[in-house]
């Protein structure tokens, strides 16, 4: 329910737009980690709740991956990777599900998520602080790191989250190709 608010907070003109995309995804995550462990804690985890929460998950971090596309912070490819990765596992799970087999869930792919999370908050605090507050920031680091302008310090953010986003693609990739080898004879069983 939190995303349509975060896309729209991020793609807003008001100057607390960024802002306030930030605190959204971070309420969607602790809101969405939460649950997972209110539901394990007190025995209430369900079928519709195993197939819904990852699926918000899929949702939350497809859709600020999508928006980053669009406002020319990541590269396309690595979107189009990671979400063709995510549809592909989360449809193949669904359509076992109706043939009443399960598919296991491995730690790694827990870990992709908690890494793609920790990238999106990391390029939601660059967006945010572009502007004015990324001014102050320039002048206090043009000391330290003998930067010659603020031009640089972006180019240099905008390397940085290339190769975390580089490498964040190769990882889910990884993730995809483990899940499937690891549910292989799953898989097999639901082929024939």
């Amino acid at each position: 329910m939190l995303t349509p608010i975060f896309i729209l907070s991020l793609f807003s003109e008001h100057e607390f737009g960024h802002p306030i995309a930030f605190f959204v995804f971070i309420i969607a995550c602790i809101t969405d980690t939460y649950d997972g462990y209110y539901a394990r804690k007190y025995k209430l985890v369900t079928p519709e709740g195993m197939f819904l929460d990852p699926l918000a998950d899929k949702i939350l971090v497809s859709s600020a991956f999508i928006s980053f596309a669009i406002l020319e912070v990541i590269e396309c490819w690595m979107v189009i990777l990671i979400i063709f990765r995510d549809l592909f596992v989360t449809g193949l799970r669904m359509a076992m599900v109706r043939k009443g087999l399960t598919m296991v869930t491995s730690k790694i792919a827990k870990t992709k998520t908690g890494f793609q999370i920790s990238i999106i908050i990391f390029i939601l605090l660059f967006i945010g602080l572009k502007g004015g507050p990324a001014v102050s920031i320039y002048l206090f680091l043009k000391p330290i790191f003998l930067l010659s302008s603020l031009n640089e310090i972006y180019y240099n953010i905008y390397e940085i989250i290339y190769y975390l986003m580089f490498g964040m693609t190769v990882f889910t990739s990884y993730t995809g190709v483990s899940y499937l080898y690891r549910n292989r004879l799953a898989i097999k069983k639901f082929l024939n």
